[in-house]
């Protein structure tokens, strides 16, 4: 038996409110580099489905950039960590240096691929010049109070550099090695939030809070003069060149994004995302990239959101929105309805989202969701097009399946749901102190069993119920009362996940140490006690369509496939998920494995030589 990755479906990016998110391309215009809690990734532009994961940071990420020779990525953390690696092959680190002691907000690297300036908040400074391959001092950026927000460097030589922060100072350096050669401290009355070289080097232009745009000589820094003044409503985060140097594109707060032409000092287009309203801080306008080395005129801006808006010059309408999750995914669920194959997941923001397993597009659902954690998603019986979340809202809402939306109905549970399980038409919740029963999201009744409860799952006309003290408790289901069958003294600790086969003649038992048990349902007789190499808590089990093969995930970040016919054999994926495992669920009649973690990604995962 083998298991390999065969894609990740990557998390949105990271997104504060009040604070610019720097996306970057590569030299081709072919992938997108972004930060995603400890996590850079590199995203195709075209197939947004295909994406690689760099995890080695131990800090929260914050900025990613791709060299100007294309080969390499510099990122940069939260504490002040900044790590060059390969993004063509293996994706070895290269280097790990310390620059501030504080965040990195920003990374440049000049027009020979050699030099980086790091920028950020720290105590005794906040930026540093290095070079790439050795880490040596090769320029210091002084002239700043306060944080530095962005930082570019002038491609072609003479070399320069120009920083800006909250100091509302643009400070201009010459290179190399950069040295202060002068401040400007009276352009911007707020916060300065993007500053870039264009990318002939003749043009220079600073954003900011102030709703300002400013163009100054690329070569003296000599201020040019203002554009577009009171065309932005709100902060301008962002500012990307098109790759001709004659136009720059600006994303704001006030859910806009447009294209200037700095000879006509006017904007040429303009793109307003979203719709006013309660929801309309989600669709301010925190970073935008124009992908160099592409015919089709294409940028990208980023939603505070973390929707990914891909805006075509010339077009009113965006080509396309990626969306995805920005939060650890905490629930992971399937539907089957005919030929199509969709995947489900909520996560820690209370993001639910469906994803199409042939394609790996994925759309949000809408309407009014859970304001937080999401801790289950139950799809009813095959065909009935609904799915039932629960959430840390203590409420049981259901989602219109074909048309991705709330339905609009919610009820009310008696206390946080620790899972959520369907029997049919049946939908059951486990709260610490009962399971309750609920058929078209109205509650028929309640069950109590004599335990504490930790999880539920269900099949058929059967249900099984895991409690604090390791017991599981087999039930018969009806439309308003579980009746207990038999009690299982499956551990030690605490019951952490539960799963019937296919045919429900089996249950797979997880527990709070890592073990994973099987019985029979009908007499509650143990199948199996040896899968013991996990070492922490089972997140989630799922049977494979012929019953033969069990998943788990766990909060170790592993993922394992164990065989019933051979307890002894085992393949596993270690570090699937950074900082843990939330789910997993076998896809395409078992032939690949579907899983979602703490790292907000969802992963395709091919399984072969199954016995």
């Amino acid at each position: 038996m083998s298991i390999t990755n065969e894609s990740i479906w990557a998390a949105s990016p990271s997104t504060t409110r009040g604070q610019a998110t720097q996306l970057s391309s590569d030299p081709k215009g072919e992938r997108l580099a972004y930060a995603t809690n400890k996590s850079i990734f590199l995203r195709s532009i075209d197939n947004p489905a295909i994406a690689r994961q760099y995890t080695e940071h131990k800090a929260q990420t914050t900025v990613a950039r791709f060299s100007p020779s294309g080969f390499y990525v510099a990122s940069g953390d939260a504490a002040g960590t900044v790590r060059v690696w390969d993004c063509v092959g293996e994706g070895i680190t290269k280097g790990e240096y310390s620059i501030v002691n504080g965040r990195i907000n920003d990374l440049a690297w000049d027009g020979d691929s050699q030099r980086i300036i790091a920028v950020g908040d720290g105590k005794q400074r906040y930026g540093h010049c290095i070079t790439w391959d050795s880490g040596n001092t090769v320029g210091e950026i002084y002239g700043h109070t306060q944080q530095i927000n962005s930082v570019s460097i002038r491609q072609q030589r003479p070399l320069r550099a120009a920083a800006a922060g909250d100091d509302k100072k643009l400070v201009f350096y010459h290179g190399a090695p950069f040295k202060f050669n002068m401040g400007i401290g009276d352009k911007h009355s707020n916060y300065i939030y993007g500053v870039g070289f264009s990318p002939d080097g003749s043009h220079l232009v600073s954003v900011g809070a102030d709703r300002k745009i400013w163009l100054y000589d690329g070569k003296t820094g000599e201020t040019k003069g203002q554009i577009g003044e009171g065309e932005h409503k709100g902060s301008i985060f962002g500012v990307s060149w098109c790759k001709d140097s004659r136009k720059f594109v600006t994303a704001s707060a006030d859910r806009t994004v447009k294209i200037w032409d700095v000879e006509a000092g006017k904007s040429t287009q303009s793109w307003t995302l979203g719709e006013e309203g309660a929801m309309a801080v989600r669709d301010q306008q925190v970073g935008v990239v124009w992908p160099p080395g592409r015919s089709d005129n294409l940028l990208i801006s980023l939603s505070l959101s973390g929707d990914l808006n891909y805006l075509v010059e010339g077009t009113p309408e965006p080509r396309q929105v990626v969306s995805g999750h920005q939060k650890s995914i905490t629930s992971l669920n399937q539907t089957a309805v005919g030929d199509k194959e969709t995947l489900w997941t909520g996560s820690f923001d209370g993001r639910v989202c469906s994803w199409d397993v042939a394609s790996g597009t994925s759309g949000e659902i809408e309407g009014e969701g859970h304001p937080g954690y999401v801790a289950g998603l139950a799809p009813t019986s095959e065909g009935a097009g609904r799915i039932y979340s629960v959430g840390w809202d203590d409420t049981i809402r259901s989602i219109d399946a074909a048309a991705n939306t709330y339905a609009g109905s919610k009820s009310k549970l008696t206390g946080q749901p620790k899972g959520v399980a369907a029997a049919d038409s049946t939908v059951l919740v486990g709260t610490a102190d009962a399971v309750e029963i609920f058929q078209d999201g109205k509650k028929t009744g309640e069950y109590k069993p004599k335990f504490s409860v930790t999880t539920v799952a269900a099949h058929g006309t059967v249900a099984a119920v895991g409690g604090e003290d390791g017991f599981v408790q087999i039930c018969s289901v009806s439309s308003s009362s579980l009746s207990g069958k038999a009690d299982i003294k499956a551990s030690r600790n605490a019951i952490s996940s539960l799963a019937f086969s296919s045919d429900g003649f089996l249950l797979a038992v997880g527990d709070l140490r890592g073990r994973v048990l099987v019985y029979k349902v009908a007499d509650g007789s143990l199948v199996t006690d040896r899968w013991t190499a996990h070492t922490a808590r089972i997140t989630s089990l799922s049977w494979n369509k012929a019953g033969s093969h069990v998943v788990s995930g766990s909060l170790d970040t592993n993922i394992f496939v164990w065989s019933l016919a051979s307890p002894g054999d085992w393949i596993e994926m270690q570090n699937a998920h950074k900082e843990g495992v939330h789910g997993v669920i076998w896809i395409e009649d078992g032939s690949k494995i579907a899983s979602a973690g703490a790292d907000a990604a969802v992963k395709v995962w091919k399984v072969e030589g199954l016995k």
